[in-house]
C-alpha cells in the first residue's frame, strides 16, 4: 500500500486528469460548430502527438518510438480513434453530459470482454453490477420515456471501441514501453488523419486553429497527469477516481452549452459509476 501522502498526490492528479479530460471534450463540441468534424479530429490527434513526442523524446530520447508489439499498438490507436470519433460525432448532436454517461459503459463492458474472450470467470456479484450498469445505460437513453436520440446510438459504439482500447492497454502493461504505449495512443489516429483531411481541409479561422491546438494540449496534459499519478500508486488504486470526469461533464453541459441537466441521465450516470466502482472493488478485493 503506497504511503497517504504519495496516495494523496496519485487520486488529486487522477482527479484533475478526468476533469482535464471533460474540458477537452467540451473544446470538442464546440469546435465541431466551427469547423468540419475531420478537421476536429485532427487538430486533438496531431496537436497531441506533438506535444507527447516533445516531452518524451526530451526525456527518453528516441526509445519511445520503439514498440516489440506494433501490430497491437496499432490495433489499439485505431480502437481509441474510433471512439473519439464516433464520439466527437455524437457531442454534436446530443449534451456533453449524456454522452459521458454514456461511454463510461465502457469499463463494465471490459468485465464482459474478459469473460468473451480471454475466459475469466465471475461470480453472481459482478454479473449484477453488469446487468445494473446495462440498465443504468438505457436510464440515459431514455427508452418509452422521451423520443431516443438516435445520435447516443454512436456513443455506445464508442464504449465498445474504448472497452476494447482499454483491454488492450491491460494487455501491453508489462509487455511493451510505456513511454511508446503512452506515444502510440494518438500517433497512428495523427498520421491516418493527416492523410484523410489533406483533401478535405478548409482553412480554419483565428478562433478555430486555437481551440485545434487547445484541444490537443489539454490532452496531452491530461494524460501527463494521470501517468504521474499512476506513478504515486497502482492504477487499480486510482481508475475509480477517472469517473469525476462524469461529474465535470454534468457541470460544463449546463454552465458552458445551457444545456438542462436530465433527470434520467443523472440518475443513469450514478447507476453506471456505481456499477462500475462495485466490479472495481470486485476486482480489487
Amino acid at each position: 500500500m503506497p504511503r497517504f501522502s504519495a496516495l494523496l498526490a496519485g487520486i488529486l492528479l487522477t482527479l484533475a486528469a478526468g476533469c482535464i479530460f471533460a474540458v477537452q471534450d467540451s473544446i470538442g463540441k464546440h469546435l465541431t460548430t466551427l469547423v468540419p468534424l475531420i478537421q476536429v479530429l485532427w487538430g486533438r490527434y496531431v496537436f497531441q502527438t506533438l506535444i507527447m513526442a516533445g516531452l518524451l523524446g526530451a526525456r527518453r530520447g528516441t526509445s519511445f518510438l520503439k514498440t516489440t508489439h506494433p501490430v497491437l499498438q496499432l490495433f489499439r490507436g485505431l480502437c481509441i480513434l474510433a471512439a473519439t470519433t464516433l464520439m466527437y460525432a455524437a457531442l454534436s448532436h446530443v449534451p456533453l453530459a449524456d454522452a459521458t454517461a454514456v461511454l463510461f459503459f465502457a469499463p463494465i463492458l471490459v468485465t464482459v470482454f474478459s469473460v468473451v474472450f480471454l475466459k475469466e470467470r465471475i461470480g453472481i456479484h459482478r454479473i449484477a453490477a453488469i446487468v445494473a450498469g446495462f440498465l443504468g445505460m438505457l436510464v440515459v437513453l431514455r427508452p418509452g420515456i422521451d423520443r431516443i436520440e438516435p445520435a447516443l446510438f454512436l456513443v455506445v459504439l464508442a464504449a465498445v471501441f474504448n472497452a476494447t482500447y482499454l483491454m488492450l492497454t491491460r494487455r501491453l502493461a508489462g509487455r511493451d514501453d510505456a513511454a511508446s504505449t503512452m506515444f502510440n495512443t494518438s500517433a497512428p489516429g495523427a498520421v491516418i488523419l493527416t492523410l484523410v483531411v489533406i483533401p478535405l481541409w478548409q482553412t480554419p479561422s483565428m478562433e478555430a486553429l486555437a481551440f485545434m491546438v487547445a484541444i490537443g494540449c489539454t490532452g496531452s496534459l491530461a494524460h501527463a497527469l494521470l501517468v504521474r499519478g499512476f506513478s504515486f500508486a497502482p492504477a487499480s488504486l486510482l481508475s475509480p477516481f477517472l469517473y469525476i470526469q462524469v461529474l465535470a461533464a454534468s457541470i460544463l453541459t449546463v454552465v458552458v452549452f445551457g444545456d438542462p441537466l436530465r433527470w434520467t441521465t443523472a440518475i443513469g450516470a450514478a447507476i453506471l459509476v456505481a456499477s462500475g466502482l462495485y466490479i472495481w472493488w470486485r476486482e480489487n478485493r
